[in-house]
């Protein structure tokens, strides 16, 4: 089966176009774009939108896009197929006048047979073209609690097959035994057969280990009636294989070769890793038959400053960040992820939940997904289930999040029930499991109990105290935090630690995101409390990383815990407003930043916080002890220093067993001087779409980060590519995040450049009033 991108040359039309219905509309005017593509973050926010703080004060809408191409002869005969991997949302496909669906969720992947409509091209005209029209109805306020996007916002692909070919997503890998000696592999093959004859076919696979070498190889011969498709199972096994896992991510490829006759009708190739799981409530997680913690972290769909449009670079650095910063899970909320993500999880070594629903038959909002659920639930999990199964980073299927039905009404139990037994018989290989939180007293937890029972892992939202007494009633039940907040971090990682029934936790967010806007901010003391921010807030503030990706203190605290990364790090309370006092949301972290620049503060009184895995910390100013504080478990590896600022150096020395181990140090810097543009790469591949990130920090003579710094930054960018976004760690900017300037937060933003698809440079210039500028120059080969 032939694949090829369909992104490119699609026209975009905001709104219902004049005209419309009876009609094809003239769209020479509407604009040209390459998909993937979000038109709400291209828009940016605005306090006139008909959204709200939930998606991030950014507009929604309706819109259509419209494409052109043509079926070549060669096609005559063959099956044509579309596949659209994400639309938000109320997708209907047209082609050639005729509509092919409707497809309501905008989370799932979905397609159509274009073969019953196609124009081909013929002697007479030569060229006859094909029309597909897709409207895009993100319009209805109240269908989702947080930033959505708008439009196609992930890739589209055409799929041509011979009339007897391997089904779309018709491959299906297991592992079901598996040791260091040896491994099964379970390869079962649906043939379809649409040819108006029965079909004698061959089926040839082969596995193809990391280094390239074939280790393994089946044939076996099937009769395909007319109209008919058959499951082909081979069981092949591998001698000494590579073992998946977080550090050791090793993929092997299956190849599928299908031949009728002495012809090829077919190919079909997909990854796969060899790795067992197990779960118990006495040794936990194991993975491979080791014991693994899972240190876990929620994950929404969209791609901070980029918007919900998923390009593959974008996909990669989100994985590539957490990782770096200690996470080995994601559970991702609330909803099936693009493929490319996974596929970036199974290549980094992330392992993943995947989830399918935020509600069921009970809705959270007026037009969430429970207006869909009894018509889509079997098609939107069979979606995720058939898409995603060959994934080894996929450890947990995720059947719902805080859904309404928890605690056993409206049917919750029931629905449950069968939600569960339809995974378990698609893919018998992987638990079950759903995120449950506490009903605010409405009820006691203990009613969630006939929920859980269908599960096969419990999810527990904010719950840790629940962890004990529940163990007590059900001794054999796998637990896991499956949302905590980092202000919550210490407990519930040593309830992981200390409990080996609970698996691991998943902070509230590893990564921020755009709407739940200010629900991880600061207020002040008699302010009037609203669960999200007002207009211009629009990110959720709550992430370890922040909206660019930049570690924020918390996740340096984590690292603490984890054992990851610097053992020492130190954060100053910035300056709070005479006689107020700063509140936490629930989600929120104190206002610390790194910084020991603070003019106009001198022999004010600094609130220091260290985080720190040594046994003790000794905090330093200018050379002089400020004094030595416990850091142990029993100090949440903490201490807190009252310093009276002076500009200079602020230096922590970490002790363990009275010999210092670790050192942090922090300094008073000097006057912005000039911009410093840092790409995380600086050769990209000529295709359309790929992305560089460059952070763009000011600083000052020293090249040392100017915290205070808030310039306006310009951004010049010629050559074979276009700026894709810029953005800031400011969660209350009004700025738009297209565009080719943006406000430095704290000295620091980023600007994302996007290639054409021409080989080439491209030059990237970045310059702010006052300060010395710089340009990069990014090869695109």
């Amino acid at each position: 089966m032939q694949r090829q991108r369909f992104n490119d040359n699609w026209r975009f039309h905001l709104g219902d176009p004049s005209g419309w219905w009876g009609h094809i509309p003239d769209v020479s005017g509407w604009r040209v774009v390459t998909l993937p593509h979000d038109w709400s973050i291209e828009l940016g926010i605005n306090s006139d939108t008909s959204s709200g703080p939930s998606e991030g004060y950014f507009p929604m809408g309706r819109a259509w896009y419209h494409k052109t191409f043509t079926a070549p002869e060669s096609w005559r005969g063959k099956h044509v197929f579309i596949e659209f991997e994400g639309v938000y949302m109320n997708a209907e496909v047209w082609l050639n006048g005729n509509l092919l669906g409707r497809h309501p969720y905008g989370y799932t992947s979905f397609g159509y047979d274009l073969t019953p409509y196609l124009n081909f091209e013929n002697e007479v005209d030569k060229l006859h073209e094909n029309v597909l029209r897709v409207m895009v109805d993100n319009a209805a306020q109240g269908n989702t609690r947080w930033y959505s996007g708008s439009g196609i916002y992930r890739h589209v692909w055409l799929w041509v097959a011979d009339p007897v070919h391997v089904k779309h997503w018709g491959l299906y890998v297991t592992t079901p035994e598996v040791s260091p000696e040896m491994a099964t592999v379970r390869v079962e093959t649906v043939l379809s057969n649409g040819a108006e004859a029965a079909a004698e076919a061959v089926l040839r696979s082969s596995i193809v280990a990391p280094d390239g070498v074939v280790v393994g190889a089946a044939e076996d011969s099937a009769v395909l009636a007319a109209g008919t498709e058959q499951a082909c199972v081979q069981t092949l096994t591998v001698a000494h294989p590579y073992l998946w896992s977080p550090d050791t991510p090793a993929l092997y490829w299956l190849e599928i070769v299908l031949m009728v006759g002495d012809s090829i009708v077919d190919t079909a190739t997909t990854p796969f890793g060899i790795r067992s799981i197990a779960f118990d409530a006495e040794k936990g997680f194991l993975l491979n038959g080791q014991p693994v913690l899972l240190r876990g972290g929620c994950v929404h769909h969209d791609n901070g400053v980029m918007g919900a449009a998923a390009y593959d670079c974008s996909e990669e650095r989100k994985v590539e960040i957490l990782k770096a910063s200690g996470f080995n899970a994601i559970r991702c909320a609330h909803n099936p992820p693009s493929p490319g993500f996974l596929d970036v999880c199974d290549r980094l070594g992330m392992l993943v939940i995947d989830e399918a629903f935020d509600c069921w038959r009970v809705g959270k909002n007026p037009y969430d997904y429970h207006v869909s659920f009894d018509d889509w639930w079997q098609r939107d999990l069979d979606s995720m289930l058939y898409r995603d199964r060959n994934h080894p980073c996929v450890i947990m299927w995720s059947i719902g999040n805080e859904v309404y039905e928890r605690a056993g009404g409206s049917n919750g139990v029931a629905i449950a029930k069968m939600l569960s037994d339809h995974v378990r018989a698609v893919d018998p290989t992987r638990p079950v499991t759903s995120a449950i939180n506490g009903g605010h007293n409405a009820w006691p937890w203990e009613q969630t109990d006939d929920v859980f029972a269908a599960l096969d892992v419990g999810g527990y939202n904010y719950q840790q105290k629940q962890y004990v007494p529940d163990h007590e009633r059900h001794p054999q039940r796998v637990m896991y935090g499956s949302e905590s907040t980092a202000r919550e971090a210490f407990e519930h990682w040593m309830s992981v630690l200390d409990m080996p029934y609970v698996i691991g936790d998943f902070v509230w967010t590893s990564l921020d995101y755009l709407g739940e806007a200010g629900i991880g901010r600061v207020f002040f003391e008699g302010d009037t409390f609203q669960f999200l921010g007002t207009y211009p807030w629009n990110q959720a503030n709550c992430g370890d990383l922040d909206l660019c990706g930049f570690k924020r203190p918390q996740s340096y605290y984590r690292d603490v815990l984890w054992g990851n990364g610097d053992p020492l790090y130190i954060a100053v309370h910035s300056p709070v407003p005479g006689g107020k006092t700063p509140v936490l949301t629930y989600w929120g972290w104190p206002d610390v930043v790194a910084s020991w620049t603070w003019p106009g503060r001198e022999s004010e009184t600094v609130q220091v916080d260290v985080y720190s895995a040594c046994d003790r910390v000794e905090l330093f100013l200018n050379g002089e002890s400020l004094g030595v504080r416990p850091t142990t478990r029993e100090e949440r590896f903490m201490a807190t220093f009252e310093v009276p600022y002076a500009p200079g150096t602020l230096k922590a020395v970490g002790l363990t067993g009275g010999e210092m181990v670790a050192t942090c140090e922090l300094e008073t810097v000097g006057a912005p001087t000039r911009v410093c543009l840092i790409p995380d790469r600086l050769s990209l591949q000529a295709e359309p779409g790929d992305l560089c990130f460059v952070t763009v920090e000011v600083v000052d003579e020293a090249g040392r980060l100017q915290p205070n710094a808030d310039h306006d930054i310009f951004f010049i960018v010629k050559g074979v590519g276009e700026i894709a976004a810029v953005g800031s760690s400011n969660p209350a900017s009004p700025e738009p995040y297209c565009g080719n300037r943006r406000k430095a937060y704290r000295g620091r933003c980023l600007v994302v450049v996007k290639t054409y698809g021409d080989q080439g440079d491209i030059h990237l210039r970045a310059q702010a009033d006052g300060l010395d500028g710089d340009e990069i120059v990014i090869r695109v080969i």
